[in-house]
């Protein structure tokens, strides 16, 4: 993952190279750094200049040091979004809408460079995801295949190779696994809701792994819109099953 540093401004270039792996994705919040002593002989530097670097990116916010526990990725994903409007996002039934109607548009761009500029090693772990989501479809193991569904949508955008892409995307893929827009995991308690978002999630894997930007985007499109047809459903059944049960309360009472 790292590589020696020349000699000159040698704390800088680590610092340098950590950033752009926190940047690229390859370092995600909450990863452990390796120990000091092996980081150290990884950068071909000593400790003393190792320990500069991670003070640097300590002050900066981008790690945080656990006494006796080594040295983490901070957790920086909240930082698009403030905590005041994360809290509006989730009283509102606008914005998951509009979030949908975001992510769309986003997703399909990702998918279309994806398809584009996707290396042998994205293949890999895209075919890694989609291999687990399909054993967690077999298990039926819904929670595992709600997990596995964020996975494949990250690793889509890491084989867009743009980092401002990845880092956003990142974002709110956070928000939607913390439940701000909508709860996830009742997409695959409808009835056929599983077996839609497999073939919806193989298609945009089809289509990226067959470099196919056009088929790519078309899929992420697709799934996209029947995400938000199976919420919009859902909050509708919501609204039935409440109107409902307020009947038969006023039906126990007049008895």
């Amino acid at each position: 993952m790292f590589h020696p540093v020349g000699q000159e401004r040698v704390s800088a270039e680590i610092v340098h190279q950590i950033e752009r792996l926190i940047l690229e994705g390859v370092l995600r919040p909450g990863d452990k750094l390796p120990a000091e002593r092996d980081l150290a002989g990884e950068f071909g530097v000593s400790r003393p200049t190792l320990r500069e670097a991670l003070g640097q990116l300590e002050a900066s916010g981008l790690l945080t040091a656990r006494q006796g526990g080594g040295t983490y990725i901070a957790n920086v994903m909240h930082s698009i979004f403030g905590e005041p409007i994360i809290g509006l996002f989730g009283k509102h039934e606008k914005a998951t809408g509009d979030y949908l109607e975001f992510r769309e548009g986003i997703e399909a761009q990702a998918a279309r460079w994806a398809a584009q500029r996707a290396t042998s090693a994205d293949h890999e772990i895209l075919t890694s995801v989609m291999t687990r989501m399909e054993a967690a479809h077999e298990k039926e193991d819904p929670d595992e295949e709600a997990q596995l569904d964020v996975e494949l949508h990250i690793a889509v955008s890491d084989a867009s190779h743009n980092i401002v892409m990845i880092q956003s995307l990142r974002s709110i893929y956070n928000l939607l696994e913390h439940g701000v827009f909508y709860n996830r995991y009742l997409l695959y308690g409808h009835k056929g809701g599983r077996d839609a978002l497999l073939e919806q999630h193989r298609a945009i894997y089809d289509g990226v792994m067959a470099r196919d930007p056009d088929r790519a985007e078309a899929a992420v499109r697709a799934h996209m819109k029947s995400v938000g047809a199976a919420w919009r459903e859902s909050d509708a059944e919501a609204i039935r099953i409440q109107t409902a049960e307020r009947r038969l309360n006023r039906h126990n009472i007049q008895k």
